[in-house]
């Protein structure tokens, strides 16, 4: 195309990754928010520990970090207590047909792992956006997938087939303690 001034613009658009999983992550804090102001539960997104390195201070309103970096590798997303039991997740949202597994940490799994072995509740949130499909998985099916199988990635028929899938309504958003009801409190 000819534009007035003879240049030729580029309008590729840049691609950031830093936010990619935000849609998941909100849906799950409006879900957790309704669950705390109905008195369901109490489950809260854990941050992120970081060491602050340089700090820029034109007002106490307006500090600015310019350096930081994390103190240690973060455990999972999400962490409460529901009906007694305490509760642990991690959330990722993917853009293929299948769940690449470099996205979850070996740190991560060896605390899920430990979670489970101590009675409590822990599973992963996984977002197929391209499907708009969310899926639940608990860590014991997480752990049989690890260790019965040498691909790189978790194909979304097997979070199908082991997995629960998450139908988004509008309150509570994703209502993943549904799941948890089915599974460890049915009959109660």
């Amino acid at each position: 195309m000819k534009y007035p001034t003879g240049v030729k613009k580029n309008h590729q658009k840049e691609v950031y990754h830093g936010n990619r999983g935000m849609a998941l992550e909100d849906d799950i804090n409006t879900t957790n928010e309704y669950y705390l102001q109905n008195n369901i539960a109490v489950i809260h997104k854990k941050p992120t520990p970081i060491t602050i390195k340089k700090v820029d201070y034109p007002s106490r309103l307006e500090a600015v970090i310019r350096e930081a970096y994390f103190k240690i590798p973060s455990t999972t997303d999400y962490n409460g207590i529901y009906k007694g039991k305490y509760i642990d997740f991690e959330a990722k949202e993917t853009r293929h047909s299948y769940f690449p597994l470099a996205n979850i940490h070996k740190h991560q799994i060896e605390h899920l792992k430990k979670i489970i072995k101590h009675g409590g509740i822990g599973f992963i949130i996984v977002r197929f956006s391209a499907l708009s499909e969310t899926y639940y998985l608990g860590a014991n099916e997480l752990f049989t997938f690890l260790e019965n199988s040498t691909r790189k990635s978790i194909p979304k028929e097997y979070f199908s087939e082991y997995g629960h899938l998450l139908k988004e309504k509008y309150s509570p958003r994703l209502d993943y303690l549904a799941i948890i009801d089915k599974i460890y409190f049915e009959g109660e």
